[in-house]
């Protein structure tokens, strides 16, 4: 069985417009869900052999404050083509982890991500698929469970959501939450 954690990043700041989009920090409220999720992800046994992980700030600073609250410390891979890529150029990504890693966790942007967690979804609980598809907030997880021998296999609507949760589904509300 291999397992698909898929983490958008964790709220950013709008601050300083000069800032392009690829280099915007989180904000206060990001800094703060981060570590909440690594922290779920530790709870549910989420424990990644390998990260693939979008270049931009906002994304590595979510994984920064994510890391230390995981138990297992993965190979982590920063990824260009994570950049706003399509649902078919991740799948490929995926396509090409090799077999021995037994969880991977992708870090990146809506509404790719988003669009990605659907289209890789065949079956799971009703809910949270109605939830997912509403919506996937910022520092938002998805867990995906394949059933194919090799991550290689995988392919569109063969995965079932097992997880979905949200900063406030595992924790108190955080600063600057509306």
């Amino acid at each position: 069985m291999h397992t698909l954690i898929l983490l958008r990043h964790a709220k950013s700041s709008w601050q300083d417009p000069a800032l392009s989009d690829e280099d915007r920090p989180l904000n206060s409220r990001g800094m703060a869900a981060a570590p909440l999720m690594g922290r779920a992800m530790a709870k549910h046994g989420l424990d990644p052999d390998i990260v693939l992980c979008s270049p931009a700030r906002r994304t590595r600073d979510t994984l920064a404050l994510v890391m230390p609250e995981l138990r297992t410390e993965p190979q982590i891979v920063y990824e260009d083509a994570l950049y706003h890529a399509t649902s078919a150029e991740m799948l490929t990504l995926l396509q090409q982890v090799a077999p021995a890693a037994s969880q991977v966790l992708m870090v990146g942007h809506n509404p790719e991500l988003q669009q990605f967690a659907f289209d890789l979804i065949g079956s799971g609980p009703k809910h949270l698929r109605d939830r997912l598809e509403a919506k996937l907030p910022t520092a938002g997880l998805v867990v995906i469970r394949f059933s194919a021998g090799a991550w290689s296999n995988i392919v569109m609507n063969s995965g079932k959501l097992e997880l979905f949760l949200t900063p406030r589904d595992v924790g108190p509300v955080v600063a600057g939450s509306p």
